[in-house]
């Protein structure tokens, strides 16, 4: 016969039992129970090798009911969290069978609540949302089912307030950058053209030609300062093409080199 030589309580769901084989077997409380695993209680050979095949499935099984408890998961991160723990593969199946069950594990109910959350709470649009749901191991139909949740009027909704705090945050470039910005940022973020033109239909973004010129000015400066090591020709050049590519208007530009130049004379 077989001595259980120590019961420890593991910081997990866990207990690690000591035999007098030098054997440990970890197993779950409920295992501990069920076989009255006690310091001291003689066990079989025959039961021992029970033991280990009930106990590795019954331990991922607790271990899978911790981890859920903090908050919903996919079948895909269930899985690789009980992989991490070493439970081998067809126990994981079975796990997640017995979980799927009592609708633990549940990815459709998993899609929906993340879409709703990400709707309230995020400026993300549903090409972003798609593409974290495949990242969780979501099947694309049941994304694409999930997703219908999220209407037409909500995208617009988020893609406008997402559209009016990009233009804040841009208000100091040139028209052309805000523009450039704008639309960068609803298709970077998941709204569809189609989203995107409706919102950028609803705003006024206005040219502001005296702040254009100001900004103009400054950018300017700089880089006539910084290329003020070149011929006077090539300093022109470069100065120009750097206002160019933060989208001054052309007019302005020339305006500006030419003023630089009389100041030089």
């Amino acid at each position: 016969m077989i001595t259980v030589k120590n019961v420890l309580k593991e910081k997990g769901p866990g207990y690690t039992i000591s035999l007098s084989t030098g054997e440990s077997l970890l197993v779950s409380e409920d295992i501990l129970v069920r076989y009255r695993l006690l310091k001291n209680q003689e066990i079989s050979p025959e039961l021992v090798e029970e033991i280990k095949q009930a106990g590795q499935q019954d331990l991922g099984y607790q271990m899978s009911l911790n981890y859920l408890s903090y908050q919903l998961r996919t079948e895909k991160e269930v899985r690789d969290y009980l992989k991490e723990k070493e439970i081998n593969s067809q126990d994981i199946s079975a796990i997640i069978e017995r979980l799927q069950e009592v609708k633990l594990v549940d990815d459709q109910m998993y899609a929906e609540s993340f879409v709703r959350t990400q709707m309230r709470l995020s400026d993300k649009g549903p090409t972003v949302l798609k593409q974290k749901l495949r990242q969780k191991g979501i099947k694309p139909e049941v994304a694409d089912a999930a997703l219908m949740l999220y209407t037409v009027s909500k995208q617009e909704e988020v893609a406008s307030k997402l559209a009016e705090k990009t233009i804040r945050k841009n208000q100091n470039k040139t028209f052309q950058t805000q523009q450039q910005k704008l639309q960068q940022t609803l298709m970077t973020k998941g709204f569809s053209q189609e989203i995107s033109r409706s919102v950028l239909a609803q705003i006024t973004l206005e040219k502001d030609v005296d702040q254009e010129e100001v900004l103009l000015n400054k950018e300017g400066d700089k880089l006539w300062r910084k290329n003020a090591r070149f011929e006077p020709f090539d300093r022109k050049q470069k100065t120009m093409q750097g206002l160019m590519r933060k989208g001054f208007d052309y007019d302005l530009i020339k305006q500006f080199i030419v003023t630089k130049e009389l100041e030089d004379e």
